[in-house]
């Protein structure tokens, strides 16, 4: 049996444990938080090292991306170092093919329509695949990253916008510690409303990092569709509570819930090694037509139908 470890510096309360199996070969997958301690994610990764077959890196990115323009965060590289004989990954690759063709099938099949709907993408750089997908599916956006990253209270309305202040400030950002960045351990379990949750009043959809979008959301979501992932039972219900419509995660429901984009490229990667096939691009699109991997797609305060 195949085991993948996703190892992240988000909270442990979130840890989870499954068993699938897909195209023949099984697999453990498990989940494991060190509640925003580095030092403690590098150890695991250290001592799992050589005895799994894949390592997702979770609750942090090891590059974000502006059009064609890639930032490495330096926090990051402490984790993919610590793994010298087990392949590790951030998830990127899923997120710039898996979430782009989610995107898609959304808008074809007219569960999600993004044409002159407002969408608040907490952070683009984060996920510039479905960005630049939600905009060319005419979607209106509200791009977060000065908000969301760096409490620069300052929305950009454009993909190219961003790329501009992303060539000048992205090589700085990605210097400084990441729990200044991104909500790590014990800020994954609550939010806080303040100004900045003004902005999910703006907007139909809100199509992200599910812990950037927790993080300020408010009291009410009424109406709203969520496009994310990992996310666990309770934060359905919460979302249900407060009234969001439709929830589409990008990864399918596993016992409970969905893992991360980081966890499920590990398993992939792993899927392509046994079938004797190199990781490529080309490859990549491949098996994922083959094992023919669905959305979540979850009905909670609406009519639409459950796939």
């Amino acid at each position: 049996m195949r085991r993948i470890v996703g190892v992240s510096i988000g909270s442990s309360k979130r840890n989870h444990y499954t068993e699938i199996e897909l195209l023949g070969e099984k697999f453990v997958i498990e989940r494991l938080g060190t509640d925003g301690s580095l030092s403690k994610a590098v150890s695991l990764i250290e001592k799992l090292d050589g005895k799994v077959d894949a390592f997702g890196m979770g609750g942090i990115d090891l590059y974000l991306w502006a059009g064609k323009n890639r930032y490495i965060i330096k926090d990051a590289c402490k984790l993919k170092n610590a793994a010298k004989k087990t392949p590790i990954v951030d998830g990127s690759g899923l997120k710039d093919t898996l979430e782009r063709k989610v995107i898609q099938y959304l808008s074809i099949n007219g569960i999600v329509s993004f044409n002159n709907s407002k969408i608040l993408i907490p952070s683009a750089m984060d996920r510039f695949g479905m960005a630049e997908t939600i905009v060319e599916n005419g979607g209106e956006i509200i791009v977060g990253d000065l908000i969301f990253s760096l409490g620069i209270n300052i929305p950009l309305y454009s993909l190219s916008a961003l790329q501009k202040i992303a060539h000048v400030i992205a090589p700085i950002a990605c210097q400084l510690p990441f729990n200044l960045l991104y909500p790590t351990g014990e800020k994954q379990n609550h939010s806080k409303v303040n100004k900045i949750s003004q902005y999910y009043d703006k907007v139909d959809i809100i199509a992200g990092d599910f812990h950037y979008i927790k993080r300020y959301m408010p009291q009410r979501l009424n109406g709203k569709t969520i496009i994310t992932n990992t996310v666990t039972e309770e934060d359905a219900v919460e979302l249900k509570s407060k009234g969001a419509e439709l929830l589409v995660t990008t990864t399918p429901k596993l016992e409970g819930r969905s893992f991360g984009t980081n966890v499920m490229e590990a398993l992939l990667l792993v899927l392509l090694k046994t079938m004797g096939r190199s990781y490529s691009i080309d490859n990549y699109k491949e098996i994922l037509e083959e094992i023919n991997l669905q959305p979540r797609i979850e009905a909670l305060n609406s009519e639409h139908r459950t796939i």
